[in-house]
């Protein structure tokens, strides 16, 4: 029999539980395998009953199977077909999982919990981090809080102070709507394959809406990624169109100061001056 007609050469080889043991590339799998990151992970979540927990990306269940173990129910958001069957299959003898075969920049979190807030949960494909968190904000009052395992570095300027070089867009969008905090440090080899840079774990709780002060959300996402635009120019050049030199005295900023200067405050009372379109 010739090489190409060969038994299980188009197989992709899979393991006891069914899953395919390599990751796919153009989906950004790096599958979290570290039974210790896995625990800490748990613990700061710290599921309670009556809890809503959806989960991004279970991926082959390193998290998912824990969760269910501590919980007994939770609903998880999977891209990837080929995972959805072994996943489930997994997870029988674990608690009740209930799968959504779909991208989760298309998913309604509003919709997911009723008349429940969720809890967020999630090893996040790295090409897709920001996309993910500006789409998580845009449904911030449906959601209780959100565990999230990113990029070290995505998470540092999600955190990141006014002045800081990694202080920018994200940093502000995130921080004006919800408390960051970074919880722990995860290496490449806590994950299969293992990825090229390190990794965090990151904890953000959305603000109650009324301590947020946004007068305007989509003229404040406007000011925010106008400042930020060409980092290196003055607010004065940066926001022309978007706020004028009048608006910025009286927000009491300077003309000449530059986007990373500012703090969140700052750019709320900056964009609540401006009248919405």
């Amino acid at each position: 029999m010739s090489p190409r007609h060969a038994p299980g050469r188009h197989r992709t080889a899979q393991d006891a539980e069914g899953f395919r043991r390599d990751a796919k590339k153009h989906l950004g799998q790096n599958f979290l395998q570290d039974p210790g990151v896995i625990a800490k992970i748990v613990l700061a979540i710290d599921p309670q009953p009556g809890d809503r927990i959806v989960e991004i990306g279970p991926g082959q269940g390193a998290l998912t199977l824990p969760l269910l173990d501590r919980h007994g129910a939770l609903a998880a958001i999977e891209f990837d077909r080929d995972l959805l069957v072994p996943l489930a299959a997994a997870a029988r003898s674990h608690g009740t999982l209930t799968l959504l075969n779909a991208n989760v920049l298309d998913v309604d979190f509003s919709a997911l919990g009723g008349d429940a807030q969720i809890r967020l949960v999630g090893n996040l494909p790295y090409n897709l981090s920001s996309p993910i968190l500006f789409h998580a904000l845009d449904h911030a009052a449906a959601i209780r809080d959100m565990h999230f395992m990113l990029q070290k570095e995505v998470v540092e300027r999600m955190a990141a102070a006014p002045g800081s070089k990694v202080y920018g867009r994200l940093s502000v969008m995130l921080q004006a709507y919800c408390a960051v905090t970074p919880l722990f440090n995860v290496p490449p080899g806590a994950f299969r394959p293992a990825p090229k840079v390190d990794s965090a774990v990151v904890r953000l709780v959305p603000r109650v809406a009324a301590d947020i002060g946004i007068d305007d959300p989509a003229g404040f996402a406007q000011v925010v990624r106008a400042a930020f635009g060409q980092r290196r120019k003055t607010l004065r050049n940066a926001l022309s169109g978007v706020a004028d030199g009048a608006m910025l005295e009286a927000a009491g900023l300077r003309a000449d100061a530059r986007a990373e200067q500012l703090s969140v405050a700052d750019f709320i009372r900056l964009a609540n001056l401006r009248t919405p379109a």
